[in-house]
């Protein structure tokens, strides 16, 4: 039942249907004349028919990636290297490695997420019956795992021998004793040609925490692993492959010859998306980049950016990428509109860029200025299928680099990639000031507080997104992007007095807490 709409006559005038509309559709406030951020903007609320753990938060990241969470992590060095990659992608989102370092150096950070979580290993490391208990304990530091199939030649496709588990190796104080001294040899196995859940079934049975996986002749093809069972039960909403149940993973790389060499070893062990990791994506040299590893690496997804307009977007998407990266000068490190004199405010890009490239087909990805739970809902409302976030993620456990203290605050370093430190460890490769003798800093080095462990942070952040969409109306990311472009959810600009309204204030002291 809808009710009549009561005329309303004020000073002789009639005020017709507008009057009762509230706010403005998407459309009419991105026709103004300002360039907008996220605290300029409001939407208004809609009408609630769901609960909030109804909420659909899968997105897309790339034409061909989706993700059960909208969330990636950044690739900067004080962000994301694997601890992190592999605790969003456990979450359902993904994360970027940095590649301020060297190749073998990202190289190993990938693998790493690669080999955290898999259903069968089809390349497990592989020791021989001579080699010694400190060879395991080196496997152990490195990969952090001490369950090692042993073939008569030591080599994945050999005749499997035995198997060697911390259970054999804890008690012996002899490092340099032989694995053939220690090894079990009486095996439970499965046949190559076993589905998943069979291998399951058997390491449920026999309670072994590894199954070896043998052809007809007893050469060894494969691996399961039990703790792979809990990271399933644990983890239902995982970001991985669907051939090989390994956790998906990104890398960023820049535009030079020697970043051909980086992507070909990133392919190797398995990279799922790579970022061309640039400030200013419009340019020959990263047209170029993506033209070469959608012609040599077909099975690679190619994120371009970062871009701002829409003919920037334009140009990128004609040479081919897969999803692009939106944003300039906007992340809490970031000077580069300062400096630079060339950006635009995020809310803008994020809307422009979003509905440009959609026509294409071509998710995108709002980064920079993300400071809440709020900014990120008003990314995705503007046409973002993810968002990534640096300072959010930095104080946290899984962020590369130590804790310290200062005036009694837990603290980590935090620095942009543009900033001075940065730039002279390789970040000036994504601002094209490689081979400049004076360095032009497009960012700032600082500290974040402690955020804990994003096992913890990102679940907090998951639920607020789901309360967000419910108060909007929108039960899943997708619709409410539908429910944004039809005009059904409104938006209204708020004044600096509206924001401030907006937020804390009048109070004498108060504590925000994260979780």
């Amino acid at each position: 039942m809808s009710l009549n709409k009561k005329e309303i006559i004020f000073n002789g005038k009639l005020l017709d249907d507008k009057f009762y509309q509230d706010g403005f559709d998407v459309f009419e406030l991105f026709q103004q004349k300002h360039g907008y951020t996220y605290d300029d903007l409001i939407m208004l609320p809609g009408h609630i028919n769901f609960s909030a753990d109804d909420v659909q938060l899968g997105s897309k990241l790339t034409k061909n990636i989706s993700l059960n969470i909208p969330l990636v992590s950044s690739p900067m060095d004080t962000v994301t290297e694997h601890q992190m990659a592999i605790n969003m992608a456990l979450l359902g989102g993904i994360g970027i490695i940095h590649y301020n370092n060297t190749i073998e150096e990202q190289v190993q950070e990938v693998k790493k997420v690669k080999r955290f979580k898999n259903g069968f290993i089809i390349d497990p490391i592989v020791l021989s019956p001579n080699h010694k208990i400190s060879d395991v304990d080196q496997i152990k530091v490195k990969y952090g795992f001490s369950g090692i199939p042993i073939t008569d030649n030591g080599l994945i496709g050999g005749k499997l021998v035995g198997i060697v588990t911390s259970r054999d190796t804890d008690f012996i104080k002899d490092r340099s004793t032989k694995l053939s001294e220690v090894m079990t040899t009486d095996l439970y196995t499965a046949r190559a040609n076993c589905s998943l859940e069979e291998a399951n079934s058997i390491m449920k049975q026999s309670k072994k925490g590894k199954l070896p996986i043998v052809n007809d002749k007893g050469e060894l093809v494969a691996l399961a692993s039990r703790d792979d069972l809990v990271k399933n039960r644990d983890h239902p909403n995982a970001t991985k492959d669907k051939d090989n149940k390994q956790l998906l993973v990104g890398a960023a790389l820049g535009t030079r010859e020697t970043d051909k060499q980086r992507l070909a070893a990133l392919s190797e062990v398995g990279v799922d998306v790579v970022i061309i990791d640039s400030s200013q994506g419009d340019s020959t040299y990263q047209l170029e980049m993506i033209r070469y590893i959608k012609r040599n690496f077909p099975k690679i997804d190619v994120i371009g950016g970062n871009v701002v307009t829409t003919a920037q977007c334009e140009h990128l998407i004609q040479a081919g990428v897969d999803a692009l990266r939106v944003g300039m000068g906007v992340g809490s490190i970031c000077t580069t509109q300062e400096v630079m004199a060339v950006g635009r405010p995020q809310a803008t890009a994020v809307f422009k860029c979003g509905i440009y490239s959609s026509q294409y087909g071509v998710p995108i990805i709002a980064d920079g200025g993300i400071r809440s739970i709020g900014h990120i809902i008003k990314a995705l409302s503007l046409g973002a299928g993810a968002v990534m976030m640096g300072s959010m993620l930095a104080g946290t456990e899984e962020a590369p680099g130590e804790y310290f203290y200062k005036d009694g605050m837990r603290l980590k370093k935090y620095r942009g990639m543009g900033s001075l430190e940065a730039m002279l460890k390789g970040g000036d490769q994504r601002y094209f000031s490689e081979d400049s003798k004076i360095k032009v800093a497009q960012g700032v080095s600082g500290s974040v507080v402690d955020k804990g462990s994003i096992k913890k942070f990102v679940p907090y952040l998951i639920q607020g997104m789901k309360h967000g969409l419910q108060d909007i109306g929108s039960p899943s990311v997708e619709m409410l992007r539908q429910d944004v472009y039809s005009g059904k959810v409104r938006f209204e600009i708020r004044t600096t007095a509206a924001q401030v309204e907006g937020s804390v204030h009048s109070l004498y002291t108060y504590e925000k807490h994260f979780i």
